[in-house]
């Protein structure tokens, strides 16, 4: 069998995931009729029924479920090639993933210390996909809350939990809180999308409340306050990166915190 090509990929990922010809070839901006044939190709070509069809109703064969998720890893891989050389052709350029709310007074320190140009941020959950998948070089993450194989960590700091409060909030009185008692507010978020600035600015504008490290609490705006959180434990931050990194910004970059001394040497 000759080689699939990405094309006929992204063609069975538009109908296993819309489960209607109709509107997957709207969402690929073709005709309905090639693209009917071109999965009926596809099928013979795997000698496999991939989509049990009739006039009315689409749905994936087991062989056909499998068969997407191998498609979407390997679209993500030709992506995230394409990501990487490009990548490759602007050195000096670093493009760190951060956890909002998290580590804030630790990158400060970490960009006086790079001797490199001036990293680049983005604020996400979910750093670890944002290296995975090429957005970012390296990142800011939380150990122990993520799948982390194919990386290299290097731990620089410990935060304990800080829930952020609007300064006239029922618990702001309080010296500790708990999750269950931050969750009784429809306010609450975990881990929201922002940056500090724009988690700051919303918790003191009474439309957010949320749980961040206590590094966050010499930046408090005078409508913030800061509670102890007593029901999750410190958090214990690190960089982490692929093992197979070609980047000599992030060597760089993981020396400079190795030079703040923020872990012992044998780390």
């Amino acid at each position: 069998m000759d080689r699939l090509e990405p094309r006929e990929l992204e063609y069975f990922v538009a109908v296993a995931e819309e489960l209607h010809f109709g509107r997957a070839a709207q969402r690929l901006g073709i005709a309905q009729p090639p693209l009917s044939r071109a999965i009926s190709r596809l099928e013979r070509r795997l000698g496999v029924r991939l989509l049990a069809r009739t006039s009315r109703h689409v749905e994936l064969t087991a062989p056909g479920r499998v068969f997407l998720d191998e498609c979407r890893s390997l679209l993500r891989g030709h992506d995230l090639a394409v990501r990487r050389t490009q990548q490759a052709a602007q050195p000096g350029r670093l493009v760190v993933a951060v956890r909002p709310g998290a580590g804030a007074g630790l990158l400060a320190d970490l960009i006086r210390a790079y001797e490199g140009i001036e990293p680049e941020f983005i604020f996400t959950s979910d750093g670890v996909m944002a290296v995975r998948d090429g957005t970012a070089d390296i990142a800011l993450l939380c150990l122990g809350t993520d799948d982390l194989s194919g990386f290299r960590t290097l731990a620089v700091a410990e935060e304990r939990p800080l829930a952020l409060l609007p300064r006239d909030h029922p618990l702001a009185c309080r010296r500790a809180v708990t999750t269950r008692q931050l969750s009784n507010d429809p306010a609450y978020q975990l881990c929201p999308p922002s940056s500090l600035d724009e988690i700051l600015d919303r918790v003191a504008l009474g439309r957010l409340v949320t749980v961040v490290g206590d590094a966050v609490a010499e930046r408090l705006t005078p409508g913030v306050v800061g509670i102890p959180v007593t029901d999750l434990p410190a958090t214990t931050l690190a960089l982490g990166w692929l093992e197979d990194s070609p980047r000599a910004e992030v060597a760089a970059f993981t020396r400079a915190a190795r030079r703040l001394a923020l872990v012992p040497a044998s780390a």
